[in-house]
């Protein structure tokens, strides 16, 4: 026979104190209302006696179902575990836990997503499938349910979001790679219909002319997609284009894996014969042969500041909409090298 479960009202009855201190110490915006000693008493109980609020109760009585749905276009890419991994730190200490969905970038699959989430009655949605020009955007507002774009944001300005500077990012890869010496490079870029593909990219055209570096149209590759085949097949159009070039600036570390994969299968040295650049130092990137250098897109921030964000929505749905650019930075590793003479 299983031991009857431990109440709010029982930890109340150990602490000496009403139930409704215990509300206030569990729930993180209202525990400064109590004394740090009682606080630490009641939480000691807490975890002393395996207590677990009852969220059923909780929902019944604020209309709140306490979870959040997080919606990402491919979850084998580590960027986006990482962004889920923020969120879920952020709402875990707010009472909330989460659903994620994985739509395989289908338009279908989003569709099917969110209804899902709307059936089980999600207080909000981190999005971080978002397209610049994104058909769901209406029908989130029509439904009245809080969302924030997390790392892909759309052009509605009414939408709040959290991003990385892309431009800045690929300044910052160019202003690198000159100093090495390099001045014909070639630019992998992402899809132009997502907000880091073209953003990424107009940080390569900034930072070629910031260097006063000539832009060769046939050593950018547009691609479909951010995936290892996209970039390798980009990489065997540039080798066989017999157009010289001594660096490839990527759209995200994905895509450079299947180049190193492309110069591996021609003999040619990453590093040595030709630099390559990556973005977003996704987890691992240190560990590519050689170690790729990459723009570090903070991901774990994007997932916390995408949280609370959403989290004040809810709280208040006449906040105004806010749009967070954080900044990126520049790791340089073994990937990158002078230019041969």
């Amino acid at each position: 026979m299983s031991k009857p479960r431990i109440t709010l009202k029982d930890i109340a009855t150990k602490a000496g104190v009403h139930s409704s201190t215990v509300s206030r110490v569990i729930n993180p915006k209202t525990r400064d209302m109590v004394t740090k000693k009682v606080a630490d008493k009641i939480l000691s109980l807490i975890k002393k006696c395996n207590y677990r609020p009852n969220t059923f109760a909780q929902s019944l009585k604020t209309n709140r179902s306490f979870t959040i749905g997080i919606i990402v276009p491919d979850l084998t890419n580590p960027a986006f575990s990482t962004i889920i991994k923020g969120a879920e730190n952020m709402l875990e200490t707010h009472g909330f836990s989460v659903m994620i969905s994985n739509t395989y970038n289908s338009s279908e699959k989003q569709l099917s997503t969110y209804e899902k989430f709307m059936d089980r009655h999600v207080d909000g949605l981190i999005i971080a499938s978002s397209k610049i020009e994104d058909p769901f955007i209406k029908k989130y507002k029509q439904d009245e349910i809080p969302f924030v774009q997390a790392v892909r944001a759309s052009n509605d300005k009414g939408v709040s979001s959290v991003v990385s500077d892309e431009i800045s990012g690929g300044i910052m890869v160019i202003s690198h790679l000159k100093t090495l010496g390099h001045n014909q490079i070639a630019y992998i870029s992402g899809p132009q219909f997502i907000s880091t593909g073209k953003e990424r990219y107009q940080g390569f055209i900034q930072g070629m002319k910031l260097a006063e570096l000539k832009i060769n149209n046939k050593l950018v590759i547009f691609c479909n997609s951010f995936s290892e085949e996209e970039g390798r097949n980009a990489a065997k159009k540039l080798l066989a284009a017999k157009t010289n070039f001594t660096a490839i600036f990527t759209g995200n570390d994905i895509m450079a894996l299947g180049v190193y994969s492309e110069l591996k299968k021609n003999r040619i040295k990453c590093g040595k014969d030709i630099s390559v650049v990556g973005f977003d130092d996704m987890p691992f990137a240190d560990k590519f042969n050689p170690p790729l250098t990459t723009v570090h897109t903070p991901l774990i921030d994007v997932g916390k500041e995408a949280a609370r964000l959403l989290l004040d929505k809810i709280e208040n749905s006449g906040i105004k909409a806010s749009k967070i650019k954080l900044e990126p930075d520049l790791i340089i590793r073994a990937s990158t090298k002078y230019k041969k003479l």
